[in-house]
């Protein structure tokens, strides 16, 4: 399986592990100044992209010098107090843009890649599931290709640049395994005669 996943980082961010880290260490700072706000019993749920949740340690990410939220909460909380839940599909449709900053638009997902996390569970599934990954077999714990969409897509780079090394027990706590998606109907967004405001798309 192609080790795809800085050319897919840096389509998704411009730029390479630094400015990458600066992003999720952020994140996980506004994570910590939420709970000790709300107080010791406060708990939070975090919807984020896989390359964000799942633990980054479990990854190429860690040899080219990147974190995410999913390592640095482990780290802080602890695994017990931390679940990590990462979602796969093994075809269908999807909204994106083909580049940082491009318009979106509706994609035809191909099939997953032959040898893939998405492609093993296709085959071994009887449609969609949801995967405690501490039950999973010791033999998944070897690095098989999961497929990375997210803002940025490019269907044409299936076959060398969507597809992230991934030991699935340890970068995730669960899986959601859904055979086919079908892309969401984004809300319209009203255009602006003075441009979009710098807290896009947060101030609508």
């Amino acid at each position: 399986m192609p080790a795809g996943a800085e050319r897919y980082y840096r389509a998704m961010v411009g730029a390479g592990p630094e400015s990458w880290n600066i992003r999720d260490r952020h994140m996980d700072e506004t994570l910590d100044a939420l709970l000790h706000h709300h107080g010791p019993d406060a708990k939070a749920v975090v919807w984020e992209h896989n390359t964000h949740i799942g633990d980054a340690r479990a990854t190429d990410m860690a040899a080219a010098g990147m974190v995410n939220l999913g390592q640095l909460a482990r780290e802080r909380c602890g695994r017990e107090a931390v679940v990590l839940v990462g979602f796969g599909s093994h075809r269908g449709s999807v909204i994106a843009g083909r580049s940082w900053g491009a318009p979106m638009e509706t994609m035809t997902v191909p099939r997953a890649q032959a040898g893939s996390w998405e492609d093993v569970l296709h085959r071994s599934l009887d449609g969609d599931a949801l995967l405690l990954t501490d039950r999973l077999l010791e033999a998944a714990a070897r690095p098989r290709g999961q497929r990375a969409i997210g803002v940025v897509y490019d269907p044409g780079a299936e076959r060398y640049g969507n597809y992230v090394p991934t030991r699935l027990p340890e970068r995730y706590d669960a899986l959601v395994h859904l055979d086919q998606t079908q892309a969401l109907h984004p809300l319209h967004v009203e255009p602006r005669e003075a441009g979009p405001p710098a807290t896009y798309p947060w101030g609508l």
